[in-house]
């Protein structure tokens, strides 16, 4: 498959949380397949709805934000980039995950000291700079449309997005932005749902390299464990 843009995330290993996002979101992005959303009573809107933007992403958070190669790289440099970097890069713990709403989102955020979180996260952001094609001023106006303040302007302009090293929050995506009413309610559905599921503690011992089909959907290229 021929992919548009590349990125580095993290996902889950397989198991139950791995497969209730994938049905949560209606995406594996592992399998490069649409699945079935479950049938979770009580949402205040459709869960298609309440999970339309993420969908294309599956279940996932972002350590290397989406990029287009750069001419004169490859995929096939990449991968090995990528091999090369996991296999000399140190995996990190962290205490647990938990459900939190961000603003008028919701989304899995780490408990405890991110501090080698954040190491890893500022790595793989540096390693694989090489590979990324500068952001056209197309791409820079879509992105400043929405407001950015001077210190995510400047590493928009630096690392072609705006929330890396210092403005970095580690999370995993579950749906869009809500009405803050109605992401309290789903908060509150979906807790019970998630608590036997999530990890304590949560270890990153694992990265994924996925890419962008044309439709805009994330497919799991490669997953290679940390090994430094």
């Amino acid at each position: 498959m021929d992919f548009k843009r590349y990125a580095v995330y993290v996902t889950p290993e397989p198991g139950p949380l791995a497969e209730f996002g994938a049905a949560w979101l209606g995406w594996d992005c592992t399998t490069g397949c649409s699945v079935d959303h479950l049938t979770v009573p009580g949402l205040p809107i459709p869960l298609s709805e309440i999970t339309e933007t993420p969908r294309k992403y599956g279940l996932h958070a972002t350590m290397k934000p989406p990029f287009r190669l750069v001419h004169g790289q490859s995929e096939a440099a990449l991968v090995t980039a990528f091999e090369t970097f996991c296999s000399t890069t140190a995996p990190a713990t962290l205490a647990g995950l938990e459900l939190a709403c961000l603003g008028r989102f919701l989304a899995l955020v780490p408990e405890g000291d991110e501090t080698a979180l954040r190491c890893l996260a500022a790595e793989a952001l540096q390693a694989f700079e090489p590979f990324r094609a500068p952001l056209t001023e197309a791409e820079l106006a879509h992105r400043r449309a929405g407001g950015l303040s001077p210190e995510h302007d400047a590493l928009l302009v630096q690392w072609g997005y705006p929330y890396v090293m210092q403005a970095f929050r580690f999370h995993i995506t579950l749906s869009g932005k809500l009405p803050r009413a109605e992401a309290r309610r789903t908060q509150a559905v979906l807790a019970p749902l998630l608590e036997p599921l999530l990890p304590h503690p949560f270890a990153i011992a694992a990265l994924s390299l996925m890419g962008e089909d044309e439709s805009g959907r994330f497919h799991l290229i490669r997953r290679d464990a940390l090994c430094g």
